[in-house]
């Protein structure tokens, strides 16, 4: 159905539910007539998803407020004049936009920010808590809050509207896409090469080579445009130009390599820019023979004072750059159109001699092909011209300071780049048109009748400069670097255009290059560099970077050789171009979510495509400092990889581990499981794994590269604050693993009871092939003290894994493994050693100032400081103390935490196979033995026999173990476990369960009748009668142990098994008390009677 317009709309209990009505709020028009509908519309916005012959979504404005909205649109920023005027974040506009009670926020863009946003504050939204309870508790509604909302008075959007007006009054500007992209990229594009070096370039490659030369580095530039494009729209880019587009891409450690080149770069294309212009006014120097020194040491005093006066201009501020560039840009294209104008001015006498000839097809001919002289090749020529062609990168560069960078970086960019191309094109093939690759300047030169001539072009027009090919000449395309000025109609307008070429370019590297490094500091990728990430006055300018930068500067302008200078940079910025075109390939094929450029018209495969020509063509310039190149790269990003910043940009990187490790679990689940194949994947009830690391550890040793270890943790409680803990606590206990090199993960649930819980993470942890087949949990050591629902939890949590076909481990050391209170009391010292030392910090920030106040504040002072040492000893008294404490009462119990972190010495793993499982109860202690802490003990076997069979158990169980190819040092065959126990441990046995037993054969069958009500727990005499023989063994084992493995690093013994139903809990805990009881670690295992180990290959 379609919507109606009209204002009863409010009212009609039909409507439909998707309608969202936005009230006036204003006093002064809160009164809405019938008469106004035809000449001002009631102001709404309405969705209809049912209409489907028109627009999903349809929207109705006020009158004029159209352009306003398409702004808002284009933008996703509030125009100061906004889609509605009373807009704000205050709760009770929410509870009056709907008509009803809701606090849910209409969509806005401040609620995506990051957290210190240039562009605008962030905004939190109300959480999904505060929705969910009852709306009573989370707003308190007051008659005045009510007014100012009425009123349009913001209340939150109060700190945003301060921030606007800051940045009016700083005088922040958005630039569109011709000012801030296009006017910047041609800037940059358009340098000293297109002036002094493009000539020679034709001269050496000819018009073909030279027009391949333009277009080859055209398509590298292009295709790094299009990826730029496409990184630079999937969100705000800030300053860092390729370091930020790449380190937010690929990661820190591709970003951070590449950072320190890419400035290093920048400040390098500052020394060539400069040398260029220097070599511009040595020129005019010479010409007017007014040289200080010679040519070479001139170029260097004037590049020196050149970079020195760009640096004062940088330190001193940069506004003037965004008003002067037009400026710049039209002297630019009025030196451009200057030369255009001087091929068709006739020439004269004196340029003749110099080789211009205007347009002429012979000489059109002539310079056609290629001549490459002085060592020169195609590639070499290449690597001179590449620098003239970057520059893309500075529309990218200022992204945040654009009104639509989604449309101003890919329109600017790339239209710049063709302008810029077809003046490189059309200026090469013009000059070599015009003049001729050799001339003298001698205008005595000319042919005579009757003298022969080499046959060239400037022959045909009556000039003889064939001496140049015996001896160096000065002019033509090959020997004059200043063939522009030569050609153009007005010489002085070329040297303008040189000047306002390179200084613009030499001033945009000058800023660029310090302001990536700063990037780069600020991100704290290299500890060492924080220095210069330190910025100064209201731009937060890098005047440290700057210092550095011009340090570079100076000595490459040092170098003074152009053509030394341009090779470097170009293997500089092609390698940071293949980062920039491999990151949006990597982005693509990640196929995160989360990349969506808006500029769509790039293909993962072109980009690839770049980046691999980029490092091919880096190698065809100078193969050596490619090499040179990548080994830098190559030791940057192995740093960062080992440093491992604490950074996380959302990398697609990090996109692609996840894709991977998907397509490999869902890979995994085709393949069937095998025996061989067998692992133990273990879920080890930990609780917080730093509170339990001795099980953790011992976990940890059997899983490590092997298996899947995952720590859990049950909360139980009210479900509100479990899971509120829960979700602050995962990440930090998830990072404690990481940390301490656990190769574990961590998991948590909230359950109403801890057995819930459990059986939770029995039945849901783990993902397709990758689930737990094997439940380790700690001895429940207090189990005789605890209540009997915590008992009978901890044996239902065994009956549980065994219903769900999970091996079982129960493991017992003798302190326990639980040292939550050791940590608490740690935590309480660190904080009064952090309350001591900030009171310390405090009063010497205070002690200049009480220092100042002469006699009185000197005595202020000294009983501070008493007071103070006072303190100090009274702090450290309880330090004392609490030390004193954890070292008498938790020295043995810290020891015992980390003695699986140890390396256990030489020594043995007994293992009492008494029962056949599968076979985990002996794979458990191989996987051990083949661990570094492990490797120096060997494994004993004890099991069960006859009297009368003991050397042939011993051989079958020999050939069995030989078969399985697990090595071991002995076999002891048992005979005497059906024994019965001694006295002494039977008694001890009988004193420890007589206070769970009923003892209803002593009482009446009421009586009896009753307690078994009341007190169901407890053992009965008819349950321990029935399995007295089991009991027996159970003492009996103890007994065992004690003689041959109590000096044993670690003994591995088959669980045994409690049928439900029959055994009681505390019957169960007593055989598993005294079965363990004052011996070495106890591993109690128990497989789940599936095959672990075969024989078969």
């Amino acid at each position: 159905m379609s919507m109606n317009n009209a204002p009863n709309v409010f009212l009609d209990p039909n409507a439909n539910r998707f309608q969202v009505n936005i009230i006036n709020e204003d006093h002064d028009n809160n009164e809405t007539t019938q008469e106004d509908e035809g000449s001002d519309p009631p102001h709404y916005e309405e969705t209809s998803f049912t209409d489907e012959t028109h627009n999903r979504l349809r929207i109705s404005y006020r009158p004029g407020k159209r352009e306003l909205y398409d702004n808002f649109h284009q933008n996703g920023e509030k125009t100061e004049a906004s889609l509605h005027p009373y807009d704000t974040h205050s709760k009770m506009y929410y509870l009056q936009t709907f008509g009803h009670n809701t606090m849910d926020p209409v969509p806005k863009i401040d609620y995506y920010r990051n957290t210190g946003s240039v562009s605008g504050n962030k905004l939190n939204r109300p959480s999904l808590l505060e929705i969910h309870e009852q709306l009573a508790k989370n707003i308190a509604v007051s008659t005045g809050s009510v007014e100012r909302v009425a009123n349009g008075e913001s209340t939150a959007g109060d700190e945003t509207a301060v921030s606007k007006e800051e940045e009016n009054k700083t005088g922040f500007v958005k630039f569109g896409w011709v000012k801030g992209v296009l006017v910047r990229c041609m800037l940059n594009i358009w340098g000293v090469m297109l002036f002094i070096r493009l000539s020679w370039i034709v001269g050496q490659a000819g018009i073909g080579l030279g027009v391949i030369i333009i277009l080859l580095a055209t398509m590298v530039t292009s295709i790094t445009g299009l990826s730029t494009s496409a990184i630079a729209t999937n969100g705000f880019v800030r300053g860092g130009g390729a370091y930020y587009l790449i380190s937010r891409s690929l990661g820190p450690e591709f970003g951070g390599s590449i950072g320190l080149i890419f400035a290093f770069a920048n400040a390098v294309a500052v020394a060539m820019y400069v040398v260029g212009f220097a070599e511009t006014v040595v020129e005019l120097l010479k010409e007017s023979d007014t040289l200080m020194v010679d040519e070479s040491n001139d170029i260097r005093i004037i590049g020196t004072i050149t970079v020195v006066c760009l640096l004062g201009i940088s330190v001193a501020g940069m506004e003037w750059e965004a008003k002067a560039q037009v400026i710049l840009l039209i002297v630019l294209l009025v030196a451009i159109a200057n030369f255009f104008i001087g091929t068709v001015i006739p020439t004269n006498t004196e340029k003749k001699a110099r080789g211009f000839f205007n347009y002429q097809a012979s000489i059109f001919a002539e310079n056609f092909g290629p001549d490459f002289r002085s060592g020169e090749g195609f590639f070499s020529v290449f690597a001179i011209f590449f620098p003239a062609a970057t520059g893309i990168l500075a529309g990218a560069n200022i992204s945040g300071d654009l009104k639509d960078p989604q449309s101003a970086i890919p329109q600017g960019t790339m239209l710049a780049i063709v302008i810029t191309t077809i003046a490189y094109i059309a200026v090469a093939i013009c000059a070599a048109s015009c003049v001729v690759r050799d001339a003298t300047g001698n205008v005595n030169d000319t042919i005579v009748p009757g003298m022969s001539c080499n046959g060239s072009s400037a022959c045909g027009l009556g000039y003889d400069f064939s001496r140049c090919a015996s001896q160096p000449c000065d002019y033509g395309l090959m020997n004059n670097f200043q063939v522009m000025s030569m050609v153009s109609g007005f010489g002085p307008l070329i040297t303008a255009g040189i000047f306002s070429a390179t200084l613009s370019s030499a001033l945009a590297s000058l800023v660029s290059a310090p302001k990536v490094f700063q990037a780069l500091c600020k991100d704290n990728v290299y500890k060492g560099l924080e220095f210069f990430a330190k910025g100064y006055g209201k731009n937060n300018e890098p005047i440290r970077g700057y210092v550095l930068t011009f340090v570079i500067a100076m000595a490459f302008i040092l170098i003074a050789e152009l053509n030394t200078i341009a090779p470097i940079i170009s293997n500089f910025f092609l390698a940071s171009y293949a980062l920039i075109n491999f990151s949006c390939f990597h982005a693509s094929y990640a196929k995160s979510p989360g990349w969506r450029p808006a500029f769509r018209y790039y293909n993962m495969w072109v980009s690839l495509f770049g980046a691999l020509l980029c490092c091919g063509v880096m190698f065809v310039i100078n193969w050596w400092a490619a090499l040179i190149t990548y080994a830098i790269e190559l030791f940057l990003y192995i740093y960062v990889t080992y440093k491992k910043p604490e950074v996380n940009w959302g990398s697609s990187t990090q996109a692609l581990y996840f894709v991977n490790a998907l397509d490999s679990a869902l890979a995994l689940t085709t393949v069937e499981d095998h025996v061989k194949n067998f692992r133990p994947q273990c879920l080890a009830l930990t609780g917080a794994p730093m509170v339990r690391p001795a099980l953790l550890d011992i976990t940890h040793a059997f899983t490590k590269n092997n298996g899947l270890c995952i720590c859990c943790e049950v909360y139980t409680g009210p479900r509100k604050l479990c899971v509120k803990e829960m979700n602050s606590g995962m990440e930090k206990k998830q990072a404690w693993l990481t940390k301490n090199k656990r190769k574990a993960f961590y998991a948590a649930v909230a359950a109403d009871s801890f057995r819930d819980g459990v059986k939770s993470l029995l039945q849901a942890s783990g993902l397709g092939r990758m689930k737990p087949n094997t439940l380790v949990i700690g001895f429940k050591k207090d189990w005789r003290s605890a209540p009997a629902a915590q008992v009978e939890n901890y044996v239902g949590i065994i009956h549980d894994a065994f219903d769900f076909e999970l091996g079982v481990i129960i493991i017992r050391i003798s302190q326990g493994f639980d040292i939550s209170q050791v940590l608490q009391v740690q935590e309480e010292l660190e904080k009064l050693e952090q309350e001591r030392l900030a009171l310390e910090a405090t009063i010497k920030e205070n002690d200049f100032e009480e220092g100042k106040r002469g006699i009185c504040g000197f005595f202020k002072k000294a009983s501070t400081l008493n007071i103070s040492k006072h303190e100090t000893k009274k702090e450290s008294s309880i330090n004392t103390v609490q030390s004193m404490h954890v070292g008498e009462f938790n020295q043995r119990l810290l020891e015992a935490s980390t003695q699986f972190k140890k390396k256990q010495g030489k020594g043995t793993i007994d293992i009492w196979w008494l029962f056949d499982d599968g076979g985990l109860t002996i794979l458990i202690p191989y996987i051990l033995t083949i661990r570094k802490k492990w490797k120096n003990c060997k494994l004993r076997i004890f099991t069960g026999g006859k009297v009368n069979r003991i050397e042939e158990e011993k051989l079958v169980m020999a050939s069995l173990l030989s078969k399985f190819r697990i090595k071991f040092a002995d076999i002891n065959i048992i005979c005497d476990i059906n024994i019965k126990p001694n006295k002494e441990s039977w008694k001890f046995f009988e004193e420890m369960i007589e206070p769970y037993r009923l003892h209803e054969s002593c009482k009446d069958m009421t009586t009896a009748e009753k307690l078994k009500r009341e007190t169901p727990w407890k053992i009965t005499d008819a349950e321990l009668e029935a399995f007295k023989e089991k009991s027996y063994r159970q003492v009996r084992l103890n007994e065992l142990l004690q003689e041959h493995s109590r000096a044993a690093n670690l003994i591995v013994l088959s669980l045994p098994v409690a049928r439900k139903g029959a055994v009681s809990d505390y019957l169960y805990m007593a055989w598993l008390e005294i079965l363990s009881k004052n011996l070495p670690p106890v591993l109690m295992v128990r497989g789940n009677h599936k095959n672990v180990l075969t024989f078969y290959s």
